[in-house]
Formats: C-alpha cells, structure tokens, sequence
C-alpha cells in the first residue's frame, strides 16, 4: 500500500488492487492544498468541521463514511468508533470518529481530531492496530503527551503524526506545536518520507515514528 499526506488530517492511501481511502479533506485553508483533481474510493470524515468534511473535493463517485460502525466497502473492513474531540465528553467540541481501517491485512487506525486519551472500551473496540495516524499539535486535540500515551494504549508498529505545525501553515501554524515534540516524548527514532510504501512483509522495516511531508 501507499500512504500520502496531504496536509493536516488528510491522507490518501492506496491498496494494492488501487482502491483509494481520502481521509479528512479540507477546504482550502491555513496554508494547506489538495490536488485540483483528487479521486478516492471512500472518503471517511471523522467530524463535521470544515477542515476534515470538505468531501466536495472529491471529483469521483465514492462512498462517504461518517460515523461510528461497521462497514464493508471495496474489499475494504472498516471500524469507526465513537470518541471526542475535547476532554469534556464533547461539551466544547463535540463527537469525534476514529476509523480502523484494514487494507491490505494491515490495521491501520486514523484518529481524526482525537481530544482525549482512550478509555478501556475505546482501545478494546479499535482492536490491532499496525499504522497509528495520530494527532500530536495540540490546542483542538490531543498534544505531544497525550499522543504518547495514546500510542502506548494501542502499541502500533508505525506511528504516523499529524495535524500538528507546519512551514506551509505560514503564521498559523503558532498554534500548533511542533512534531519534535512528539518525537522526543516518545523515546523513538523517527524517519522521513515523501510517501509511505509498505507492505505486510516489511511493515516492520518501518517502525517507530514516519514523518511524511507536505508537497
């Protein structure tokens, strides 16, 4: 599979047969552009915020998963499950919906703009998980401490960071914190690619952290 960053919560990941899973696309906003003509299977939108919901992107015919469930789509299992994108059980911001992705026999988890560390029920339904992508910048989710713990509760091979801050946010980006951060919080190595190309056999020559850049 591959897995592309497009900026803040928004990854393309492609199987092997070429089905496309869009993750979170925004609208055009702080310093962030998606390609004119992106094409995606499914598109998951984990809330309903204009810089995670922007499915009007999207120039193919897809399927739009937005909520807690079950779902079979494209080959494609899929597990969303209920969390919240503040400390307060969604009073400031409201539900949050993290996917579980399987593709390709690889469990990868999108938390969207997780707020909080997991509870015991929340890490029991996500299950397995091989590629965590993680919020790590703070101030709308959880920051470089709270990542790490929400690493630890779900142990997964390869740690993906986003949502934090960026030369392509411009002054924006202040409001985020950085992604070394996270990095040395979390005791471990982390390399850095333009895109993401594994597969079951050699997922684990990817452990630790991958940082991927914005184009």
């Amino acid at each position: 599979m591959k897995i592309k960053w497009f900026g803040q919560s928004c990854f393309m990941i492609t199987s092997r047969s070429e089905i496309k899973v869009l993750t979170d696309p925004y609208k055009k906003m702080f310093g962030y552009k998606l390609p004119e003509e992106i094409e995606a299977n499914i598109v998951s939108t984990s809330h309903n915020h204009s810089d995670h919901n922007n499915i009007n992107a999207v120039r193919s015919s897809f399927v739009h998963i937005s909520k807690p469930g079950d779902f079979s789509k494209h080959g494609i299992e899929i597990k969303g499950i209920q969390t919240f994108h503040d400390k307060t059980s969604g009073s400031k911001r409201g539900k949050n919906t993290v996917y579980n992705f399987n593709i390709d026999d690889i469990n990868i988890c999108h938390c969207g703009d997780l707020g909080h560390v997991l509870n015991s029920n929340q890490i029991a339904e996500i299950g397995n998980v091989d590629i965590l992508i993680l919020p790590v910048g703070g101030l709308a989710t959880i920051n470089a401490f709270d990542a790490v713990q929400v690493m630890k509760q779900l142990n997964p091979t390869i740690v993906i960071p986003m949502h934090y801050r960026t030369k392509a946010l411009g002054l924006m980006g202040y409001i985020f914190g950085k992604v070394d951060k996270f990095i040395s919080a979390s005791g471990l190595k982390a390399k850095e690619y333009e895109e993401l190309e594994l597969n079951k056999a050699n997922i684990k020559d990817y452990s630790g952290i991958v940082v991927l850049k914005y184009d």
